[in-house]
């Protein structure tokens, strides 16, 4: 009898059932992608052209489908990953490109999956738009990508998560958090878009590479509002991990000196006196400030932005510089990469406004001119600023 009770649990075990009537813990998913690295033949896109093999492109009717990179209009980056990558563009004519692909199983409502995708900025991507009459135009600028999900190929049913504004030029993987909530999907896109919030559009890229598989994770073992976190592509372990790494210094070694002429502090430019002001001189302007690693515009920051372009409307013989500074946070090249765009996005919105582009110059300083120690939360916050250098006064 004893033997027949222990045959009994066993052939319960092996149907799937605890022998303490559990049932048995589910197996988590991973949905696997069809030509996940966008492996093609290098093209540039055309109307009725098509997207990288296993993706449908979703642009409009009347625009070109996505570039396989590289060697297309200036991109010569090697890929992440295999031989070829995509480039997506965004464009000044309030387009965007887009590809999707049908998963091989749904992505379901209330499961949490983590997916991650390796991308990039090209500093050089040159090419010629409609609304420019044919002329060469550069994309240079970041743009976002917004992941949706959807049950038709270009179907976009929910949002389902942003990156962050893609501003590094080198190939940094973004692990991606995947949580339906409106229903169950069975398609996916991958869409360039506008960094928001969008006060015009303007013309961008981003390079995508090496999507990995879709991955089902617990729930449980995640934050309420998890957050993408921006990886390296390649991680190399040190030989020995028990050795305390080096703190970078604060300082870099090649700190310029001061400007001989002490700034002008203002809270209202347009209130400067003009005959006072000389070339040289440094006016750091108060009240215009951007959130953590982002360089888009703030709506409450269009005042300050608005006394700017007073003071060179009645000012028409200044030519300026607008710099762009951060605290020693981030790394070398992503403080260049961030204070550049920070201070492009302001002279950007000068020349929108319509003061002439030869009077506005930018240039991103990154973190080689602190005005305060980075020891401090106040002067990490006092060096990450937008300054305006006079650069002539004629006339």
């Amino acid at each position: 009898m004893k033997n027949l009770q222990i045959a009994y649990i066993l052939s319960l075990s092996c149907l799937g059932f605890s022998v303490y009537g559990q049932a048995p813990k589910q197996k988590l998913a991973v949905i696997n992608l069809s030509n996940p690295s966008f492996e093609d033949t290098p093209r540039k896109g055309e109307k009725g052209g098509s997207a990288p093999n296993g993706w449908f492109d979703c642009g409009g009717p009347n625009e070109t489908s996505p570039d396989i990179q590289p060697g297309c209009f200036g991109v010569v980056k090697p890929a992440s990953n295999g031989a070829t990558y995509m480039g997506l563009v965004v464009r000044d004519n309030e387009t965007y490109e887009s590809v999707a692909q049908r998963l091989p199983q749904p992505i379901e409502a209330g499961n949490c999956y983590e997916w991650s995708l390796d991308l990039s900025r090209a500093d050089e991507y040159t090419s010629p738009t409609t609304q420019s009459g044919g002329k060469e135009m550069s994309f240079s600028s970041a743009v976002q990508v917004r992941i949706w999900g959807g049950n038709g190929f270009c179907d976009r049913a929910e949002l389902l998560y942003t990156t962050p504004y893609v501003v590094n030029t080198r190939w940094q993987g973004y692990l991606i958090p995947l949580k339906p909530k409106k229903g169950s999907y069975t398609f996916i896109v991958v869409e360039a878009f506008f960094k928001t919030p969008m006060l015009f559009p303007y013309n961008g890229n981003v390079l995508v590479d090496n999507a990995s598989a879709i991955k089902q994770v617990d729930c449980s073992e995640k934050k309420e509002e998890p957050v993408a976190i921006v990886k390296p592509p390649v991680k190399v372990k040190p030989k020995d991990s028990t050795i305390k790494q080096p703190t970078p210094p604060v300082v870099t070694k090649t700190t310029p000196p001061p400007p001989k002429v002490e700034p002008v502090v203002t809270k209202n430019i347009s209130d400067v006196d003009p005959a006072k002001v000389k070339k040289g001189d440094v006016l750091q302007i108060q009240n215009l400030y951007f959130d953590a690693n982002k360089f888009d515009i703030k709506y409450e920051c269009e005042n300050t932005l608005n006394d700017i372009y007073k003071f060179l409307s009645k000012n028409n013989k200044v030519v300026i510089e607008i710099g762009g500074h951060t605290n020693n946070r981030p790394s070398d090249t992503y403080a260049n990469d961030l204070s550049t765009n920070r201070a492009k996005a302001v002279a950007e919105w000068l020349v929108k406004k319509g003061i002439p582009s030869n009077r506005v110059q930018y240039k991103g300083y990154g973190k080689t001119m602190p005005i305060a120690p980075n020891t401090t939360e106040e002067g990490k916050k006092k060096n990450q600023r937008v300054e305006i250098k006079i650069l002539s006064v004629t006339g």
